[in-house]
């Protein structure tokens, strides 16, 4: 050691890489919505897999549709394994498996080709939102949307609809948003142009449904929820604010992103271990954002 630090030596990952054959990289794939609208996830990626002496690289896309940009790079850098923020397709899936590279899918599942997989039950939690507005006696309802490629989104958007049709209700005016604040507002505007009067708008994420009550109140004068009722999805920080107070799902995301990364190295040790599911239910946040049974 002494030898050592007269010559300043410093150990080499990139040479002890290509004796034990790890990089100790680990790529994640995720859209700049999702960072920037849920930075708690990057955040908890990140520390988990620091905590494992394992380090980042992060592939940003646009929209959760451009994932076939970024796969070749990923393969490039010849990373220990994969925690992907974004939807993949069957054959973008199979192409994990060819490369032999672990793959854990987060808060989205896979189709047909299997892949390990780590989500928040969105389509029981917007299912309960949903109920519980049906009844209070909710019966004018609008869905705030998100971005048509968001696998998360558009799995709450069907969840909302459908627990809505089984209630008899059909006709249900639809606006999308991109997850901003802005959007979620912008939305809230053309539905009240659209329908006149609502008794309630679901939202599928809690900064679109702050935007949304925001509109409400400063552009047609509403009370929520004594004239409105918001809810939202996802539990942020934000939702907590006293000016809000959102009613809400809350996704465990510390315990995701821990079974994210604990199933990811599992693979990474031992490739024969057969993909699976982990599926966690979110926590129901009153708040006072809606009138609920």
């Amino acid at each position: 050691m002494k030898a050592a630090g007269e010559l300043g030596y410093r150990p080499n990952a990139l040479a002890q890489g290509l004796i034990s054959r790890r990089t100790h990289l680990v790529a994640v794939i995720m859209s700049s919505l999702t960072m920037l609208h849920y930075p708690e996830v990057l955040a908890e990626l990140s520390h988990r897999l620091t905590e494992r002496d394992l380090r980042m690289l992060l592939f940003s896309l646009e929209a959760e549709s451009d994932v076939d940009g970024v796969l070749e790079q990923v393969w490039r850098h010849s990373v220990d394994g994969v925690i992907c923020a974004a939807h993949l397709t069957d054959p973008q899936v199979e192409q994990f498996i060819a490369h032999r590279v672990p793959l854990v899918l987060y808060n989205r599942l896979s189709g047909r080709a299997p892949a390990t997989s780590v989500a928040c039950d969105s389509v029981a939690g917007q299912r309960e939102l949903v109920e519980r507005l049906l009844a209070a006696g909710h019966r004018r309802f609008a869905v705030v949307a998100g971005p048509a490629d968001s696998y998360v989104g558009e799995e709450r958007r069907r969840a909302a609809l459908a627990r809505l049709g089984e209630a008899g209700i059909t006709t249900v005016p639809e606006r999308r948003g991109d997850f901003s604040y802005a959007s979620g507002g912008d939305a809230m505007i053309a539905l009240m142009a659209e329908a006149g009067q609502l008794d309630a708008v679901v939202c599928v994420n809690d900064l679109m449904a702050i935007g949304a009550i925001d509109a409400a109140r400063e552009r047609f004068g509403l009370r929520i929820p004594e004239d409105l009722s918001v809810v939202g999805f996802d539990g942020t920080d934000p939702a907590g604010w006293n000016s809000y107070r959102l009613c809400s799902i809350r996704q465990p995301v510390r315990r995701m992103t821990q079974a994210a990364v604990d199933m990811l190295l599992e693979r990474v040790e031992d490739a024969r271990i057969p993909p699976e599911r982990r599926l966690f239910s979110g926590q129901f946040m009153e708040g006072r954002s809606a009138r609920l049974a």
